[in-house]
């Protein structure tokens, strides 16, 4: 999850790419709800994303493992609170990501 912040925190829209396998699937409920597929539509959703960043964004709030991957807590590209859980390929590429905003604040949750 380390490279997946770095790559957003850096702009670096093609290493964030590189994180995802070929057919990888986004889901984004963090407004109306979309769902993405390949890498073609992940450039498209997450390069203005990417390009306009709040200060805290992307900051890390809590990583929890789960049976089927990983569940992330961190700051959205707005600085808003956001929870995305991701699921993984065999060979550890991002497979699946499901994301929303979180239901409160981190800093009010004591997180």
């Amino acid at each position: 999850m380390v490279d997946w912040l770095d790559a957003c925190r850096n702009h670096d829209l093609s290493a964030l790419l590189d994180l995802y396998a070929n057919d990888a699937t986004l889901e984004c409920g963090c407004g109306e709800a979309k769902v993405r597929e390949g890498r073609a539509e992940l450039e498209s959703y997450w390069q203005p994303r990417l390009d306009a960043l709040a200060p805290t964004a992307f900051g890390l709030e809590e990583v929890t493992p789960t049976a089927e991957g990983v569940v992330l807590d961190y700051l959205s590209n707005e600085g808003k609170p956001v929870r995305i859980v991701f699921g993984f390929t065999h060979d550890g590429k991002i497979r699946q990501t499901s994301c929303a905003p979180a239901r409160a604040s981190f800093a009010a949750a004591g997180g």
